[in-house]
């Protein structure tokens, strides 16, 4: 194969991740920065943050099945040239998105205090929880929407328009957070604090109150509304008028089609989450402290994992592109090109994480227990950094291609026996604690990465039809 195709292709890749890596890495940085926020006013505010984010996104992680049916079939019909088609997948993954959204939000409301009481046992974390729950629940529909429109731009190739909108998302929502949760009577102390004390100007206009947990919700609430409005329009674009976004057309048989291929995943993204948040609940049974540790480290892993997702989704758009255009061979290429590049950076984010663990952690808590018991933890994250970069890209090769049963199967299947187990008998059963709970962590990511890598090699979703 000659150099240069290898570089072109390799190029298209590191192309295609760049807005993609960007966009993710601001919304968790945003989410780091909610989290430090919060982290001022208590460790019982910061644990129940963490754990009413991670509750909603067992159901908000289904727009990732939304975001993977639309992007392989866009990207698909991009390669095919069947343009029309692009935003008959976008339509479909809106139509998807309320009525997946809807009965769950109203779920949610009506039970958000025992919804609470069931991952919690610190009755003075619940009510904390119980208040971000409610409000979060209303943001729902706006995630899921916002999951099929990025589906939609990263398969038609346009992921400066996820970085584009996800970035001015996240800046707004950091921006009501500080006046949501201090109120008008503490935020100008809080941006002089920073040194930015103009910032405060157009929040005391008026007296507003301090609404300390439930203010952080609002605001993700309100920047959720404003990334489906923004996303809207660039949809008037005239390099997206081609795809033809506005001409609805009901098609049963491409609902069907992209309903079969965002199922698996969402299910599994929902059934994974729930293990997840069974680890939560497994770490605050050891403790509300280690809950709080917890939730740092795991919004700081989940910083270090968007390069490989980044990755992983461009290389999706080209897999599925490539197929399209009935070129196995670039799709393959792609796919070799992907793994260099994730491995390269989420490795090198690895090799800071046992270098320097205390350092990270303390640029987002000053408590010097969360520092001590964090470290550890931290460490074992930046070792599984060259597995998880490994299962990540090959996964979204996988769902690219349009084989998203396999790989949810597997998904679902080590969590549910592997890691929750192994979190349990190591942090409870056997007194390990936290450090426990996390070794447990490794039981998930080290047998995907093996089972993907086994799977992609055998060459078989080259043959998938979409």
């Amino acid at each position: 194969m000659p150099t240069h195709y290898n570089k072109s292709i390799s190029r298209q890749v590191i192309i295609l991740a760049i807005p993609i890596i960007f966009s993710n890495m601001s919304r968790v940085i945003m989410s780091l920065a909610d989290m430090a926020m919060v982290s001022r006013l208590g460790t019982n505010e910061l644990a129940a943050t963490g754990m009413g984010s991670l509750l909603l996104w067992v159901i908000m992680s289904m727009g990732i099945g939304l975001r993977t049916a639309v992007q392989t079939v866009s990207s698909r019909r991009l390669g095919q040239k069947k343009y029309p088609e692009c935003g008959n997948a976008l339509n479909n993954g809106i139509i998807l998105a309320s009525v997946i959204a809807i009965p769950f939000t109203i779920l949610g409301i009506t039970y958000a205090s025992e919804i609470a009481g069931l991952f919690l046992d610190d009755i003075a974390v619940i009510p904390h929880c119980t208040d971000y729950l409610f409000v979060g629940f209303f943001s729902i529909l706006f995630v899921l929407t916002s999951f099929a429109f990025q589906g939609f731009y990263a398969g038609v190739e346009e992921t400066r328009v996820h970085m584009v909108v996800t970035i001015s998302s996240n800046i707004l929502n950091v921006y009501l957070n500080a006046g949501f949760i201090y109120g008008s009577e503490h935020i100008t102390q809080y941006f002089t604090n920073l040194g930015i004390p103009w910032l405060a100007g157009l929040w005391n206009w008026a007296p507003f109150p301090a609404l300390a947990v439930k203010g952080a919700a609002i605001a993700t609430l309100i920047a959720s509304i404003w990334m489906v409005i923004h996303f809207v329009l660039f949809l008037f674009k005239e390099r997206i008028k081609p795809y033809h976004p506005f001409g609805f057309q009901f098609i049963s048989v491409n609902l069907i089609q992209q309903v079969k291929l965002g199922f698996p995943v969402g299910i599994q993204e929902m059934i994974s989450m729930t293990g997840f948040a069974v680890f939560y609940k497994i770490i605050g049974m050891i403790g509300t402290l280690e809950l709080a540790t917890s939730n740092v480290i795991l919004n700081i892993a989940h910083a270090s994992f968007m390069p490989a997702i980044g990755v992983g989704m461009a290389s999706a758009t080209l897999v599925g592109k490539f197929l399209g255009e009935e070129e196995p061979d670039k799709a393959g290429q792609a796919v070799k090109d992907a793994l260099k590049w994730a491995l390269l950076i989420m490795g090198s984010v690895g090799l800071v994480f046992i270098l320097m663990p205390g350092w990270i952690i303390s640029v987002f808590s000053d408590d010097p227990q969360i520092i001590a018991i964090g470290k550890p933890c931290l460490q074992i994250i930046g070792i599984l950094q060259y597995f998880d970069a490994i299962g990540l890209t090959l996964f979204f090769v996988l769902t690219g291609a349009g084989n998203t049963r396999f790989p949810a199967l597997v998904n679902m299947t080590i969590c549910w026996v592997l890691f929750v187990p192994l979190s349990y008998y190591l942090g409870i059963i056997k007194s390990m604690g936290v450090i426990g709970a996390w070794i447990g962590f490794a039981a998930w990511i080290i047998p995907f990465a093996v089972i993907m890598a086994l799977k992609v090699r055998t060459g078989s979703w080259k043959q998938i039809e979409v």
